[in-house]
């Protein structure tokens, strides 16, 4: 009895591991197609909320793969 017990436990795990990857994936599929987009309305946001439009301007003009390969080890950018 109790091993059918940790059974269903051990099978009841492994599906929500599984649901949290695939909400993951999908997170960041999503991420990486609206980026750019994204970081643009933030922007935007940061703008109209009275931030430094001349950072948001640099910010969003940059794409994200550009700015990604710019990245140090230390995750911050280069030249910054």
């Amino acid at each position: 009895m109790k091993s059918a017990r940790r059974r269903q436990s051990g099978q009841g795990m492994v599906e929500y591991i599984i649901i949290v990857v695939i909400v993951a994936l999908a997170a960041i599929a999503v991420w990486g197609l609206f980026g750019d987009r994204i970081r643009s309305m933030m922007g935007g946001a940061v703008v109209e909320l009275g931030g430094s439009s001349d950072e948001v301007g640099t910010a969003t003009q940059t794409k994200s793969a550009d700015y990604l390969r710019s990245l140090n080890g230390a995750g911050s950018a280069t030249g910054n």
